[in-house]
């Protein structure tokens, strides 16, 4: 019985030194009793270092948890939206068996080295859809980038100005989109009339929106089988992934 009073007052002590015991537990707690309990975990500290280790270890991997179950919650909150808002341009197959969404930003280097892994991916799997949604984070020319994205989407340019753009080396300046504009059979004074619609800003605003409700914290950033995959990932990586949400049946 006392091995069991040592050890709880331990993990009590444990939980008030790394802030995640109940207020109610610790004021059960007397002055001397606190200094007890701070001073048992002292001496265990003392004797094994790795006590910290283990608990802070165990710490992450519980905030981890929380954050996938809730991001899972959130996910399958607002799916009709992330994964079949008509607004959104898609590649694949529009009616294929697994979405994959991805958002992106157009100057982001990581999404540049996913997008031709994205690209082998959808030549070799035929029922595979994949949603964009812009997420323009990365300053002015993001944003500007995106805008001529959403705008080369009503000249049904949309594909062609990305793949552009995801393999452009340099900053998506104005001159820049013009070029590759251009060179996509845009037409560009009809581009730049449409970049300054406010409709196109408020889509991008939702997408922000969107990506905050997620815990999307950079990108790119996958949504596969219901679960948020964040950053670039190699192509053995999307095929298992794929293939965990045919298998369990689920369409994102």
């Amino acid at each position: 019985m006392r091995t069991q009073f040592k050890a709880a007052r331990l993990a009590l002590g444990a939980a008030l030194l790394l802030g995640t015991a109940a207020p109610l537990a610790a004021q059960a707690l007397s002055p001397q009793q606190r200094q007890e309990v701070v001073e048992v975990v002292r001496d265990a500290l003392r004797k094994d270092p790795s006590i910290l280790r283990d608990a802070l270890m165990a710490l992450q991997q519980a905030e981890q948890e929380d954050r996938s179950t809730s991001q899972r919650a959130a996910i399958a909150a607002h799916e009709e939206k992330l994964l079949r808002d008509p607004a959104d341009p898609v590649k694949g197959n529009p009616r294929g068996d697994v979405t994959i969404v991805e958002f992106f930003d157009a100057r982001c280097g990581y999404c540049k080295s996913l997008h031709p892994t994205m690209e082998a991916l959808l030549r070799e799997d035929s029922k595979v859809r994949l949603v964009l949604k812009d997420l323009p984070i990365l300053g002015p020319n993001s944003v500007l980038a995106s805008r001529a994205l959403l705008a080369a989407q009503r000249q049904d340019k949309y594909v062609p100005l990305q793949d552009a753009l995801m393999k452009l080396r340099g900053e998506p300046t104005e001159a820049a989109l013009q070029a590759e504009a251009q060179r996509a059979g845009l037409d560009w004074p009809r581009l730049q009339r449409d970049m300054q619609d406010p409709a196109l800003k408020i889509r991008l605003q939702e997408n922000v929106a969107m990506a905050r409700t997620l815990g999307i914290e950079g990108t790119p950033a996958l949504i596969i089988g219901g679960k948020l995959v964040p950053g670039a990932v190699d192509l053995p990586t999307l095929r298992q992934l794929v293939a965990e949400a045919r298998q369990a049946g689920k369409p994102g």
